[in-house]
């Protein structure tokens, strides 16, 4: 599919640039560009919603779980006493 857009020229001069350097087509660049900026937004919701569910209040039986596996792996993977 064909779109236009408009960039700043300078922009427009380095994307240029680098298309040149790389033998890409500006439209290769272009594409290249957006799918790593839509995957970085991925990445972030996946950070975000992530932090968001750390954040939940923990139930207490959860806690007491969650430090033995903590003390059993310092124990047994990483060999510190306790």
């Amino acid at each position: 599919m064909k779109t236009a857009i408009s960039v700043p020229d300078d922009l427009y001069r380095q994307i240029e640039q680098y298309a040149k350097e790389h033998k890409y087509s500006r439209s290769e660049v272009f594409v290249t560009a957006v799918k790593e900026f839509l995957e970085r937004l991925k990445s972030q919701q996946l950070l975000h919603d992530i932090n968001e569910a750390h954040a939940a209040i923990e139930a207490s039986e959860d806690t007491t779980l969650r430090k033995r596996a903590l003390r059993h792996y310092a124990k047994n993977v990483l060999k510190e006493t306790y």
